[in-house]
């Protein structure tokens, strides 16, 4: 029995959709245990692409996805993305997709005060989604979110709502300097009852699902999203998302003790993006960063925002290996790096002069990191078709060796391509 994290090393981005889809053949269970509608999951199966916001990846291999009591939840968005997996014949039953009664609710007015924050702060906006995503999970430190639990009694319900909606106003008219909410506090009620009758059959103590699932010896996937990086505790904060991205957070979003998690496998994008603002060391402001984002096609599954691009920063991945306590990585996008004549990696930072290989908590001290590089010899050939590592260039196969000697972390599975079919799964974490 196994039961395995996958967790973004980076800003996100990784490519995480990807490796969920291709484990979950090998579990019973995925579980995503944080954020909300801000991320998303770009999967390609049988050359057509679906992408998912909320509901876990594993479902279009059929296996029973969990939404985690660490998510934030907007109904709407997920019955819209239910309708959609519906319409492409993926089937979406009660017992196929369960929500934690734990998890909290986006509202209208979450999502108006994100928007007007970032109008407000102009120039120094941080690039959040909009999707109230931050927003909710304040209510939810404040303790006074909405819950699914909440949703489904009319009358607790109506109780938190009318209370924070005066407040929601008050603070969008008199400090954002913004309209107040178009909708009466009867529209949101009617607007979101009906949401939650149509997801009742959903609504599930998620906890005791999977630890019932683990005492029969069935296999659990747990599912993150964003990357190590945009940890709100870890990351490089302010620039960050609103909940905590490490796989420690697969045990307090879902439920599960820490000895039911056997291993952790970070996603490793094989060279480095970046959405919105924040520090970036080894971003390419030229023509080999462009030809990074355009041959990757780096652009938002959730946002559609162009992501900026670099070399591989392994002070980063190191930093996400200890913090994550990474057994396995899985690399991802490396048939982007086809025909360019030298690769860099990036092993160190020198700031003022100082050479160090941790990265620094300070933006401003990140902000001055220069990048060291070691340079290796890339490969002129197509990698797409490879399905064995053996059958990698020489070349290639230098450029993991290097990488698996510098994480001191193995490499377990390798995509060379955007199929399903496009991956060398070296090691199955799952055996």
């Amino acid at each position: 029995m196994a039961n395995i994290v996958i967790i973004g090393t980076q800003w996100g981005d990784e490519g995480k959709g990807k490796i969920v889809d291709l484990l979950a053949e090998y579990a019973d269970l995925v579980v995503r245990f944080q954020g909300g509608n801000n991320a998303g999951h770009t999967m390609v199966v049988n050359d057509k692409q679906f992408i998912s916001h909320l509901v876990p990846s594993g479902i279009l291999q059929g296996k029973t996805c969990i939404i985690g009591n660490g998510m934030v939840v907007d109904p709407e968005v997920l019955i819209e993305e239910i309708d959609y997996l519906i319409k492409e014949g993926i089937p979406v039953t009660a017992d196929q997709l369960r929500i934690s009664e734990k998890a909290h609710v986006i509202m209208p007015y979450h999502r108006a005060v994100d928007l007007a924050r970032e109008a407000m702060k102009g120039d120094k906006k941080i690039g959040t989604t909009g999707r109230g995503i931050g927003p909710c999970y304040e209510d939810k430190a404040t303790r006074r979110g909405v819950r699914f639990i909440d949703l489904q009694d009319s009358e607790v319900f109506y109780e938190k709502v009318s209370t924070l909606l005066k407040e929601k106003n008050f603070y969008l008219e008199n400090y954002l300097g913004a309209e107040s909410m178009e909708m009466e506090l009867d529209g949101i009620i009617e607007q979101y009852s009906a949401c939650a009758e149509r997801l009742a059959p959903h609504v599930a103590n998620i906890s005791v699902s999977i630890s019932d699932a683990v005492k029969t010896g069935k296999q659990v996937l747990f599912e993150g999203a964003q990357g190590t990086h945009l940890d709100i505790d870890h990351g490089t904060y302010p620039f960050v998302t609103s909940s905590n991205t490490l796989s420690g957070n697969a045990c307090c979003g879902s439920g599960v003790g820490p000895k039911d998690i056997t291993g952790v496998v970070g996603v490793v994008k094989a060279y480095t993006t970046r959405v919105g603002a924040g520090p970036f060391p080894t971003e390419l402001l030229d023509e080999t960063g462009d030809r990074m984002q355009q041959k990757g096609v780096e652009f938002g599954a959730t946002t559609g925002r162009k992501r900026r691009c670099g070399w591989l920063d392994l002070v980063m991945v190191n930093n996400a290996v200890r913090l994550n306590g990474l057994t396995g990585l899985a690399i991802t996008k490396l048939d982007v790096l086809d025909g360019f004549e030298t690769l860099n990696i990036c092993t160190g930072y020198e700031v003022n002069g100082e050479r160090i290989k941790d990265f620094p908590a300070s933006l401003k001290t990140l902000a001055a990191c220069k990048p060291v590089y070691e340079t290796l010899p890339g490969w002129p050939d197509d990698i797409t078709g490879c399905t064995r590592l053996d059958g990698l260039p020489e070349n290639t196969r230098n450029y993991l060796n290097r990488l698996e000697e510098i994480t001191e972390t193995p490499i377990e599975i390798v995509s060379v391509g955007p199929g399903r079919d496009q991956t060398i799964l070296v090691r199955n974490p799952f055996k």
